[in-house]
């Protein structure tokens, strides 16, 4: 399996631990940033589930733009070969 070493970035990293502490931001949002921030400083990768629902976001409208940039990090560490 070939392993995805990309880590989440300082400012993804720091709008993703804004909203996780955002009472108001959107459950789907604090998923995402909770996957983004698990992959700052660890080597995992995205798990497929979460590939699947990153995806999604990233397809729909009715997502804010900051959950759209936390959707595509997320889907940026992925799986090399899914």
């Amino acid at each position: 399996m070939s392993k995805n070493t990309k880590k989440t970035s300082k400012g993804v990293a720091s709008k993703a631990a804004k909203i996780l502490t955002d009472p108001n931001a959107s459950k789907a949002a604090k998923k995402l940033a909770g996957s983004a921030l698990s992959q700052k400083v660890s080597s995992k990768q995205t798990g497929a589930e979460m590939e699947d629902f990153a995806s999604k976001v990233l397809q729909s409208d009715k997502y804010s733009k900051d959950t759209k940039e936390l959707a595509g990090s997320v889907l940026s560490q992925s799986n090399k070969k899914r």
